[in-house]
């Protein structure tokens, strides 16, 4: 592990006590509240399968998220019952990996699990997949507001295929955890809520027809993007994208068969008030033909993160401009799915 990547875990770790102070501290403000979307754990048999940290410390492990809110955690869960699992659990992707006998065994020990486990509101929860294998996969300008108040030239038409990138792992940040600022790196950190995909299985040149047969599953995602970054390093996107910690996901995955994709209402808010506000049903490029077309000639893995794009109030586009400052509070929420809470805190370039 490189200095840099042991020194923000460092970071995230030291800092959970003051990012749930700071979330405590929001619940004053307008819209705040329990970070979890209200309704989000009504929904009884949606499976909501979560990476964590017990009360306390400790490593992390799988849990499912009961609608009591207690989690189970999966390997004890499955010790208790004498029940040989077929994935590890303490790896998410190994999870993945397993495919359909996998998730069929953590769908019977969340189903099955007793309400005395911890509540999710005092553990902490990591993101879902904490170190992605590879770079997150995201897609450009998937709503036409969106689009729109990007053009950078009047004559500009809409795109006949979807506009790929990638963020690098290290911008992964748990659903609570702090979204690091270092004005020195850059002072115009800007917010794009988006629903992420989880690819479930290894497929290459995939049909669209087939391609929701390669979801996993589905969560939260905020694009946080350096504005002036994109602007120094001649207008592309990688730079800019992919800060350490300017990725938070979670708070946990939902399996496909759990959730409609095509009908989810996304928001962002900063501070309680909305930034952002649509439904996935207006997605320019829907999820099946964002794979479809990813795939051609380039592998899809169990476990690769897909970015499904951001719809229009990004903080560029507003007359004046707003970008984020330390003391923030970035709520990124899909309704039937949860919300990430994370404070933008001051840190040291060093």
């Amino acid at each position: 592990m490189s200095n840099s990547r042991r020194d923000f875990l460092g970071f995230g770790t030291a800092a959970a006590v003051v990012t749930l102070a700071a979330a405590e501290a929001a619940q004053a403000a307008p819209g705040a509240g329990m970070p979890i979307a209200p309704g989000a754990l009504a929904a009884h048999g949606a499976l909501r399968l979560v990476t964590y940290a017990p009360p306390g410390g400790g490593a992390p492990r799988l849990g499912a998220v009961r609608p009591s809110g207690h989690v189970v955690d999966l390997g004890a869960a499955a010790k208790s019952k004498r029940v040989k699992l077929v994935f590890d659990p303490s790896s998410m992707l190994s999870l993945i990996a397993a495919g359909p006998p996998a998730l069929a065994q953590a769908r019977k020990l969340a189903a099955e699990g007793r309400d005395d486990g911890p509540l999710v509101s005092v553990v902490h929860l990591l993101a879902p997949i904490p170190v992605p294998a590879r770079n997150v996969y995201a897609v450009g300008w998937n709503y036409l507001e969106h689009f729109e108040e990007s053009l950078t030239a009047k004559n500009q038409k809409l795109p006949k295929h979807p506009v790929f990138f990638t963020k690098g792992t290290h911008t992964i940040n748990g659903p609570y955890d702090p979204i690091p600022f270092d004005a020195k790196v850059s002072d115009k950190i800007d917010w794009e809520g988006e629903l992420a995909v989880i690819i479930g299985k290894h497929g290459r040149n995939i049909a669209e027809a087939d391609a929701m047969n390669y979801v996993f599953g589905f969560a939260v995602i905020n694009d946080t993007t350096a504005r002036d970054m994109q602007e120094y390093h001649g207008g592309q996107w990688f730079k800019g994208k992919s800060l350490d910690g300017h990725g938070p996901i979670g708070p946990w995955i939902m399996p496909a068969a759990d959730i409609d994709y095509t009908d989810l209402h996304l928001m962002t808010r900063v501070n309680g008030v909305v930034k952002q506000d649509i439904n996935t049903a207006k997605m320019y490029f829907k999820v099946p033909r964002i794979i479809a077309e990813l795939s051609l000639g380039l592998t899809l893995e169990p476990g690769d993160i897909i970015a499904s794009g951001t719809p229009s109030g990004t903080g560029v586009a507003r007359t004046p401009p707003e970008f984020l400052r330390p003391g923030d509070v970035l709520e990124t929420e899909i309704a039937e799915i949860g919300i990430l809470r994370n404070v933008i805190t001051q840190v040291s370039g060093a």
